[in-house]
């Protein structure tokens, strides 16, 4: 997929709801030095293009009781497509799982899994994710300390004219 052709304003828009996904239309348009109606066409078209992807608040995982963030390598038994597709399916609906990248090296996936309590966690682990189809075995990294959490993007402005 080949990147999207953007200008610098597009891309002040973005960086601007990317940092305040709640601006009125009037605060982004004045934010990025634009009339009303363009601005609203810019957003609309980056809206329509998947660009802008949708909008969403971001929560602190600890306010709400969920104190331990897991990294577990997951290896399957059979690397054929339909098993691959078989385990990303049984995976979307777990709201533990918060990330699942397929990753090169040793394994297949690699899951961030968010829970209360290390004994949480462990359930999980048994219960669910060793009971997914084709799960040969799991390696599970703890996060000790959060050092840095973002969705931001880089968005590379090009320097003005």
């Amino acid at each position: 997929m080949s990147p999207a052709k953007l200008d610098r304003t597009d891309l002040k828009i973005l960086d601007a709801l990317q940092k305040d996904g709640r601006l009125t239309n009037v605060e982004l348009a004045e934010k990025i030095g634009l009339s009303l109606s363009p601005c609203w066409r810019r957003l609309k078209r980056l809206e329509e293009s998947g660009i802008i992807a949708g909008y969403q608040a971001i929560l602190d995982r600890k306010a709400l009781g969920l104190g331990v963030t897991a990294f577990v390598r997951v290896d399957i038994e059979r690397h054929t497509p339909a098993q691959e597709r078989r385990f990303e399916e049984a995976i979307a609906d777990l709201p533990e799982i918060v990330s699942c990248h397929v990753i090169s090296g040793e394994g297949a996936f690699l899951l961030t899994v968010v829970c209360e309590s290390l004994e949480a966690y462990s359930r999980f682990a048994l219960d669910t994710l060793m009971a997914l189809p084709n799960v040969k075995d799991t390696q599970t990294s703890f996060s000790l300390k959060e050092v840095k959490a973002s969705s931001a993007l880089p968005i590379k402005l090009p320097a003005a004219r």
